[in-house]
């Protein structure tokens, strides 16, 4: 189902999800992105975003992904990493591809939304023109509790 964790994955996903807390000051759930270069550069990262700018686009992989293309200078992120939090869903898988992004690395599965294996498989799709490799479950159960206990403090 997934690709090889490599040893930077777990370093990835920490500073995911060190970005997602961020969130929290918003109200906006805890999901952090970070776009790393082939050679572990930090290009990009961004949280959720869609209750701060009342954006339902703004979701952190897709911020991401702008902010990395800015660095980069153009829409085509090739050889690069993207490290989130949760299963992407249909939106940002769609972006994930378009961008040409090589890697996805992410922590919790979504099962409700997720395009990466769960709900559905966007990103591995043979019919897509653009199938980056994706690593499932790195720091799964870390990623899973933050966004749980968000949801937990909501329905109180």
């Amino acid at each position: 189902m997934s690709g090889s964790v490599r040893p930077a994955d777990d370093r990835a996903l920490v500073r995911a999800l060190e970005v997602a807390r961020s969130a929290l000051a918003t109200g906006d759930v805890p999901i952090g992105a970070v776009v790393f270069a082939a050679d572990g550069t930090e290009l990009a990262a961004a949280c959720n975003e869609r209750e701060a700018s009342g954006d339902p686009t703004a979701h952190a992989e897709v911020l991401a992904l702008r902010a990395a293309a800015r660095v980069v200078g153009e829409w085509r992120l090739t050889g690069t990493t993207l490290a989130v939090t949760v299963e992407p869903c249909t939106m940002c898988a769609g972006a994930i591809g378009l961008a040409r992004v090589d890697r996805v690395v992410f922590g919790a599965w979504e099962p409700k939304t997720g395009a990466a294996g769960s709900l559905w498989d966007v990103l591995r799709d043979r019919r897509s023109a653009h199938r980056p490799e994706v690593v499932a479950g790195v720091r799964a159960d870390e990623a899973a509790a933050l966004v749980a206990g968000f949801f937990a403090g909501h329905r109180r």
